[in-house]
């Protein structure tokens, strides 16, 4: 299946898969500095790089395809109209990402007669940050195995941070500046988040960890 957002460069003459292949070695923000600097391009090669991993991450908050594509074609969107307020001494990912949290959250609300809310009581609780690359290496086949048999289960502002952190591999302040939450409420959300998860896995395995 041709990427559906590839449609929009290829029908103006601005994106090709051998244009592609050029960038394919360039960081993220190298390729904005080309498009902010009126270089049209290489932007095709960021809809190529960060596409399949925005349906990947819009599959587990929107039910339909067609609702995914609606909202990965919003951010793209978004992202070009807005690229010239990208600070370059920043990471891009983040900043991509922030913009897909905010079409995913706009898309709940339409499709949902009770949308969820991201800011609760998580980010007036304390806690200890935990980003121990160790212990997070040993959680990682667990706790990905866990998401994809019950991950819709969870309430969806704990699905995100495990999404995030476990299968986008993002650090602690990275996914605290897309949810735009203090660092401490993303510790909160993965730890109840692993909490719960677990819970549903061990009622569905008694044996687990026996």
């Amino acid at each position: 299946m041709e990427l559906f957002c590839f449609e929009i460069f290829q029908l103006s003459g601005l994106y090709t898969r051998e244009v592609g292949d050029i960038y394919e070695h360039l960081a993220d923000e190298e390729l904005v500095s080309m498009v902010q600097k009126g270089d049209t391009h290489p932007f095709g090669a960021l809809v190529e790089r960060f596409e399949p991993k925005l349906l990947r991450y819009g599959r587990k908050f929107l039910a339909t395809p067609e609702d995914i594509e609606d909202a990965v074609q919003d951010v793209f969107i978004s992202v070009y109209k807005n690229i010239q307020s990208f600070d370059l001494g920043q990471k891009f990912s983040p900043w991509i990402y922030r913009i897909a949290h905010n079409a995913f959250v706009n898309a709940l609300k339409k499709h949902s007669r009770n949308p969820f809310q991201f800011m609760d009581f998580d980010v007036l609780v304390s806690h200890a940050v935990d980003d121990d690359p160790v212990r997070k290496e040993e959680e990682q086949k667990e706790m990905r195995q866990m998401i994809d048999a019950h991950l819709e289960r969870l309430q969806p502002k704990y699905r995100e941070v495990l999404i995030l952190y476990y299968l986008e591999d993002m650090q602690y302040k990275e996914i605290g500046d897309i949810l735009e939450v203090p660092t401490s409420t993303v510790g909160i959300r993965i730890k109840r988040a692993k909490d719960a998860l677990k819970k549903i896995y061990i009622d569905e395995h008694p044996t687990y960890g026996k």
